[in-house]
């Protein structure tokens, strides 16, 4: 069986608030290897997270992260959304992929330049679409770069020249062997999201995929567990 990274998906949503210090620091606790977590940019350019360009769902505020500075933002949610910075202190030598919906270049060069400030660009990770991915690799050069692919049908391999990411990211229900065979054999490695019952977590082992993005961290460690004890018992 391929080693598999467990990623939590925004933390431990089941337990706290997505993208919350908590949930990090449980997701951690519980056996995550990897966090990951969604940055976006406040209007004078501090990274936050936040996966919805709006507090509504979360936070009860109809007002785009976009819009509010860090103080009104750290104010609105009582200090609920952290800063990236605090998010890589958190989890401390763990690693965080670093998802980033609707970033434009710029708001790309400040995260980046915030992790490496942090002095944390070896444990940190990006994912996002091919455009974004292109702009982190514009940024730096030896950034690793899991690029989100929503078809079958395989990158073109100019684009996969421009971007070298280390793995493709998949939606879980597109991965099967003949996908992850595939993949292997262009020399990279197979990261899915976000799979979270435990016959989908057996089906996407078994496939040979080498990360699993999961609300479920518990879930993933006791199939990886049982996965491993049987194929033990076989040998």
């Amino acid at each position: 069986m391929r080693p598999v990274t467990v990623v939590a998906h925004r933390g431990d949503p089941y337990r706290f608030r997505e993208n919350t210090l908590p949930s990090l620091r449980s997701a951690v606790e519980r056996g995550a290897e990897a966090v990951e977590i969604d940055v976006r940019l406040t209007t004078d350019g501090v990274p936050v997270l936040l996966h919805d360009a709006t507090l509504k769902r979360l936070w009860g505020h109809d007002r785009p992260v976009a819009r509010c500075t860090g103080a009104e933002l750290e104010d609105l949610t009582h200090g609920g959304v952290p800063t990236l910075r605090e998010a890589l202190d958190a989890v401390g030598d763990h690693r965080l992929m670093i998802d980033l919906p609707g970033a434009t270049p710029a708001a790309v060069r400040t995260v980046v330049d915030t992790v490496h400030d942090c002095g944390a660009g070896e444990r940190v990770y990006y994912c996002a679409g091919p455009a974004t991915m292109l702009a982190v690799r514009a940024v730096n050069a030896s950034a690793e770069i899991a690029m989100t692919w929503t078809t079958l049908a395989p990158p073109r391999p100019a684009l996969l020249d421009a971007v070298k990411p280390r793995w493709l990211n998949y939606r879980f229900g597109l991965v099967g062997r003949e996908l992850a065979d595939r993949v292997h054999r262009d020399g990279l490695l197979v990261s899915v999201w976000t799979a979270d019952t435990r016959r989908t977590m057996r089906r996407l082992i078994g496939c040979g995929v080498d990360s699993i993005t999961t609300n479920r961290v518990d879930a993933l460690r006791v199939v990886l567990d049982d996965s491993r004890s049987s194929k033990g018992g076989r040998d």
